[in-house]
């Protein structure tokens, strides 16, 4: 009887992340239906003057180190039992190539994670688009690659280069955590 009952749990159980299932951890932990993630290592402060959003070559980018870390962060999450319903990057080249070298499913860009820390993006519009879209999010977890300002904006929490933070939409409960 004791068998069938510690069976009938097991089945019953939502499933509970593996000892080293850090996102998965975070994620039950705070009933997220949103990671947000700041980019990978970009060293610098800020961007150039010369800023242009279609133009690479005029913005702060990853560095080695900074490839790295989107890689193994990305390796973690392969190795997660979370899996992400949608995947959003900022429209800045560092947003982009993290998200691109986790090496996880189809992603888009969105404007509602955009920088706004020298105003080459406005923050009353970014806001507004990524309130709008956390209202509106589907079922299951949205991974939303993005900067320090916009996370700390909309969680309230600080975070370094490829730190993560899960937050829950209704009742702004948060988890922060790393991976690599």
């Amino acid at each position: 009887m004791r068998y069938l009952i510690s069976c009938l749990l097991m089945l019953c159980s939502p499933v509970i992340a593996t000892a080293d299932d850090h996102l998965t951890k975070a994620v039950a932990a705070a009933a997220a239906d949103v990671v947000f993630m700041r980019h990978a290592s970009a060293p610098g402060f800020g961007d150039p003057t010369n800023f242009v959003l279609d133009d690479c070559g005029t913005q702060r980018n990853l560095d080695n180190i900074g490839r790295q870390q989107a890689v193994s962060i990305g390796a973690e999450i392969r190795q997660s039992e979370t899996q992400f319903t949608e995947i959003l990057s900022s429209e800045w080249c560092r947003c982009k190539e993290t998200t691109e070298l986790l090496g996880l499913s189809k992603w888009e860009t969105f404007s509602g994670l955009n920088s706004f820390f020298q105003d080459f993006a406005n923050k009353q519009d970014v806001m507004n688009k990524l309130e709008r879209k956390l209202y509106t999010l589907s079922s299951g977890v949205t991974l939303m690659v993005t900067h320090q300002v916009v996370i700390r904006a909309a969680t309230g929490q600080s975070v370094g280069s490829g730190e993560l933070v899960a937050f829950n939409t209704r009742s702004k409960a948060t988890q922060k955590f790393r991976l690599d």
